[in-house]
């Protein structure tokens, strides 16, 4: 995060910082991917009340799916990572998967209880890292769990979409699917809140350490 000093830096350095973040490939290939969950709905309710052909829809959470393997590896390959794309990045994951779980609840109703896992997880990791940003402390990047819990959830939409698509009716096995899926985000909320009830301890036995030794001011005597 970077941190504006006003008595440093000045307005056109601002705009400077935030202009190269703006500039990054994977920040541009982030903004595309909150930019095709737009055709993805408008496709998937055409699909859904009017042809009633799913394939459209999922050709562009595929190619949203494939942008964001290649948003992080670009990032990590050529050293673009910025500050504005550790924002992004989560960003159009959590608008994508809203947006996927909302269609995916027209589809099969029963997808709502993973849904509401999803929503829980997103919302109290929202309000975490406000809280951590507002304590001036860079969040931590998103962990393997997140990783595989996010990568399953595409999984099992997929999964579930094709099921319908092919009109292959199995609720134990979609039940199962859902069920691993929401436990891996359950698992993953876990280990962010151990995270981040780790920082704000530190950030208390900080401030503790701080009040516990002032800064010494400096005399000066003089001889006579």
């Amino acid at each position: 995060m970077e941190v504006f000093d006003e008595k440093i830096m000045s307005n056109e350095q601002k705009n400077e910082v935030i202009s190269k973040d703006l500039m990054t490939i994977p920040n541009a290939i982030s903004f595309f991917r909150i930019i095709l969950i737009t055709p993805f709905v408008a496709l998937f309710i055409v699909g859904r009340y009017i042809t009633m052909d799913y394939t459209p829809a999922i050709i562009i959470l595929v190619i949203s799916g494939v942008s964001d393997f290649f948003d992080g590896f670009i990032a990590r390959k050529f050293h673009q990572e910025s500050e504005l794309g550790k924002v992004l990045d989560p960003l159009a994951d959590k608008l994508t998967l809203i947006a996927v779980g909302v269609c995916l609840i027209c589809i099969e109703p029963y997808v709502l209880p993973l849904m509401i896992v999803m929503v829980i997880k997103d919302v109290l990791m929202i309000i975490g890292g406000t809280i951590i940003i507002n304590q001036g402390i860079i969040p931590p990047k998103s962990s393997w769990y997140g990783k595989i819990s996010t990568f399953m959830f595409y999984v099992s939409v997929v999964l579930v979409v094709a099921m319908a698509i092919f009109d292959f009716r199995n609720e134990t096995l979609s039940l199962t699917i859902l069920g691993v899926t929401a436990g891996m985000m359950i698992f993953a909320l876990v280990n962010y809140a151990i995270i981040f009830f780790r920082i704000q301890k530190q950030q208390k036995e900080k401030k503790t350490k701080d009040a516990s030794n002032p800064p010494v001011q400096a005399s000066i005597t003089t001889k006579k």
